[in-house]
């Protein structure tokens, strides 16, 4: 059985063509600048290339250009559409809407784009990429969507309450929704797996960090806390995004630019961050060569980003009651040893050790880092939100 996996961005069409049989990737790739110009690459399992650019005005044209490389050329790996058995869609907002996966209908399709206001550069973007793949796909093809913030949406009202006047949280839905929620939930199974344990039993902070970064704390399998809020803003600094900030310094900020809420907006999500600490890059990899050439901004803003993490294993160890393990996963979490590090050190009164070496020799593995006598395990669980999305479809169409 095929399952093909789909996450469209405002100017982006990513996608993955898995087998489920052994839920091997058969081809994946980007049809990227939507309404620009247009680009397309796909590579298949065995290297086979596709490389070219495109015209693309809308969602639809890539999506016609997504079935041209999957079914013909030299880089093709299915003869036609009809042999996939369904579509699996990331959805990065689904609010108190949509708290599991669901069948994609018109009515669903709509409600998505009426969410927009929630996530206005995702949302829209995911109406768009739906209703282009129901006029290419065939007709009988099931599409399904999987939601970022569903598996968030355990949170008890204590965590996701704002203390703005209950009226603007009636209304407006103004509320901590937590988004990565696909990928915790992907990286916490797995832990569990690994440790030989069921889910259930275990106390689990797991660190999701990347361009963008959250916290969430899983206990007994289930979300109870996560540190991004209303939108992704929130949380720890990220590549370009500020987190979380005092929000008088945010109208202080905003008067002394001559801001309107949009630029201001813009300028914590864009011009913040790793990058407007720094002032070098918002590529961690770029500020941790910095730092170790003695770049006193790069150095803060490592030290910055360590720090708020450590806050946030504390905070979530004290709301849970105990932690069993600390796990970090994407693209910084699984392949930056020395943020694993600095996140690590000073924790002993969490349990917290790893074995330092173990720890720098390992990127992008399953691997424990923990040493024998940590009293919480430390493991480095890569992500992959494509299959669990796969899995999530296969689930429902299977029903």
């Amino acid at each position: 059985m095929l399952i093909l996996v789909v996450n469209a961005g405002s100017s982006s069409l990513k996608y993955q063509l898995i087998n489920m049989e052994d839920e091997s990737v058969l081809a994946k790739g980007n049809c990227d600048r939507i309404g620009i110009d247009g680009h397309v690459s796909h590579k298949t399992a065995d290297g086979r290339t596709v490389d070219a650019d495109c015209n693309f005005p809308t969602h639809t044209e890539a999506f016609e250009k997504l079935v041209e490389v999957l079914t013909t050329g030299d880089a093709a790996v299915i003869k036609s559409m009809d042999e996939i058995s369904a579509v699996g869609h990331r959805i990065v907002q689904g609010a108190e809407v949509f708290d599991k996966p669901c069948l994609v209908t018109p009515e669903v399709i709509d409600k998505i784009d009426e969410l927009r206001e929630l996530a206005p550069v995702h949302n829209h973007a995911h109406a768009l990429a739906l209703r282009a793949c129901t006029a290419v796909i065939p007709k009988t093809t099931p599409q399904v969507v999987v939601f970022d913030t569903a598996f968030h949406q355990t949170m008890p009202p204590k965590a996701y309450m704002f203390a703005l006047p209950y009226e603007d949280y009636e209304k407006y839905h103004v509320r901590k929704y937590g988004f990565h929620g696909t990928s915790h939930r992907f990286v916490s199974a797995a832990l569990a797996e690994a440790m030989g344990k069921d889910i259930k039993d275990l106390k689990i902070i797991s660190c999701h960090l990347g361009n963008g970064s959250s916290i969430t704390a899983v206990k007994g399998g289930k979300c109870i806390d996560t540190s991004m809020g209303f939108t992704p803003l929130d949380g720890i600094l990220m590549g370009t995004r500020c987190g979380a900030v005092d929000p008088s310094a945010v109208t202080f900020v905003a008067d002394k630019h001559h801001f309107t809420p949009d630029e201001m907006s813009q300028y914590m999500n864009k011009k913040s961050g790793f990058l407007g600490v720094s002032g070098i890059s918002s590529d961690n990899r770029d500020i941790t060569a910095a730092a170790e050439k003695g770049d006193k901004r790069a150095i803060l803003a490592s030290e910055m980003l360590a720090y708020e993490i450590q806050r946030y294993i504390g905070a979530y160890t004290a709301a849970m009651n105990g932690v069993d393990a600390v796990l970090f996963t994407g693209g910084i979490g699984e392949n930056s040893w020395e943020v694993r590090e600095r996140v690590c050190t000073d924790m002993e009164y969490f349990g917290i050790k790893i074995d330092k070496e173990l720890n720098k020799a390992t990127r992008g593995k399953l691997m424990k880092i923990s040493t024998a006598d940590s009293k919480t395990e430390v493991w480095i669980v890569p992500t992959n939100e494509e299959l669990l999305i796969a899995r999530d479809t296969l689930a429902l169409i299977s029903k």
